[in-house]
């Protein structure tokens, strides 16, 4: 299939990235028989995952399964995204053999997958019954399954919505409906926003998986895209113009100040220390918007990601553990990965920590518990119906080759997306125009495209 051939073009673009960060060099190492402390004396694990919350939560429980597997032990490394995408993709890909657990999103693993860099994870988790392997949400399993193999499990999933404070909407007498515009959120945000308050709060920090997630949504329901079926560049065009102009408007109107400081974990702190009105973003922060500690447990509101041009405007992303095929402890990796993706662990995370705090949209099973139902419930919901009404085939006005919302499932889309990044932000933080952005980036994004002419 086309889509199998582009994604097999990985290894040329992405090794080249990953050389650029690391002076690493040896060719990919077979993947090793490692067993468990247990079976075979003392094991280190090396975990790469990123700073969410999510993410923390499981490296605070790694005492549970040290207690009750001896003789191992579990080194979480935790980085911001972007250092997070770089550091494992150079490992992976140069095959250094640095993580036997990495972090990675639905972006990268069906391509990595189909370059031989990660482990095969479908004859072990079907032959386990324990497992369960088709209680994992079938939208989240699809992303990571290259040629019909799980090379990536789920740790969790989500979409996008929009989070606003009711009471501050309430007392100035703003209502929103479940399925908002762009235009009623940014009026919304006006009426709100004040000097201590910001009306909303919005990714502006240069990266692709930083600025370009929610942006991007934007653009497409605004009617524009990347490229066109043909792998020609889109980006110079009336649609992206407008979306992103309309992005800066409403921040320098009514968002945070210097908003290319800002990212998820920068939004999330602003709306529960009560400066910022709303938050349009991953859907898994409302649990920790509604976690026990939260300022503003109870207060919140959530809708649909706002639209301009279609019916839906939220993506479709999870954070998955995978393992390297050059992991030396294979089988040691392999227990943990499925401790840390099991109904136990979802368990062990609302009994120890909360249950408002359990790892959302990975499995069926999950919206079954009561415990969960109960403390969810006030987004829970949303966040099912949401991402089973997008369609990463096509989430904007046109057809597209490729299968994907925030992003184009091509190796060459890191290094785009995060030099159209630095553009746009520039522009944001009046470095520069948008017509200059948009030419620049329209240039980058067409040389990507070239390569992927006539596959």
């Amino acid at each position: 299939m086309l889509a199998n051939k582009r994604m097999l073009a990985l290894g040329t673009g992405a090794v080249a990235v990953a050389m650029t960060v690391t002076a690493c060099s040896s060719g990919a190492v077979q993947s090793g028989n490692g067993s468990t402390g247990a079976a075979g004396g003392a094991v280190t694990l090396k975990v790469a995952t990123v700073n969410n919350g999510q993410m923390k939560d499981m490296e605070k429980l790694k005492s549970e399964y040290e207690k009750a597997n001896p003789g191992v032990t579990v080194n979480f490394q935790v980085m911001e995204e972007g250092d997070l995408r770089a550091a494992v993709t150079a490992d992976v890909a140069s095959g250094a053999g640095q993580y036997d657990i990495v972090t990675i999103g639905a972006y990268e693993t069906p391509q990595w997958g189909a370059n031989g860099w990660l482990v095969d994870l479908t004859p072990d988790l079907q032959s386990d019954s324990s497992y369960d392997v088709n209680d994992l949400l079938p939208p989240v399993r699809d992303v990571n399954t290259f040629d019909n193999k799980l090379f990536a499990v789920p740790f969790y999933g989500e979409s996008s919505i929009l989070m606003y404070n009711k009471e501050v909407l309430d007392k100035a007498g703003v209502t929103l409906s479940q399925n908002p515009t762009w235009q009623q959120v940014a009026d919304a945000a006006k009426k709100v926003n004040s000097a201590d308050m910001a009306g909303i709060c919005m990714r502006g920090k240069p990266g692709w998986g930083d600025l370009f997630a929610p942006l991007t949504t934007v653009v497409q329901t605004f009617g524009g895209n990347w490229y066109d079926k043909d792998w020609n560049a889109t980006v110079n065009t009336p649609e992206w113009k407008e979306a992103v102009s309309f992005y800066k408007t409403m921040l320098d109107t009514s968002g945070e100040k210097d908003p290319v400081s800002y990212s998820f974990n920068e939004c999330l702190t602003a709306l529960k220390e009560g400066k910022a009105a709303m938050w349009a973003d991953a859907s898994v922060a409302a649990s920790m918007l509604e976690a026990a500690d939260s300022p503003v447990k109870g207060k919140m509101g959530y809708a649909h990601m706002p639209v301009v041009k279609t019916k839906e405007s939220g993506w479709l992303w999870s954070w998955n553990l995978a393992i390297p095929s050059s992991t030396k402890q294979k089988d040691a990796a392999l227990k943990f990965v499925k401790w840390a993706t099991s109904k136990d662990y979802i368990k062990l995370v609302g009994t120890k920590i909360g249950w408002s705090n359990v790892p959302p949209g990975s499995r069926t099973s999950t919206y079954e518990i009561p415990e969960y139902k109960d403390a969810a419930k006030a987004y829970a919901p949303i966040t099912l119906d949401v991402m089973s009404s997008v369609n990463p085939k096509q989430p904007g006005v046109n057809p597209q080759g490729w299968v994907g919302i925030q992003y184009v499932s091509i190796p060459e889309f890191q290094d785009v997306g995060n030099q159209c990044a630095q553009l746009v932000a520039d522009y944001l933080a009046n470095r520069g125009t948008v017509d200059d952005a948009l030419g620049k980036c329209q240039s980058i994004a067409q040389a990507a495209g070239d390569k992927h002419k006539n596959k």
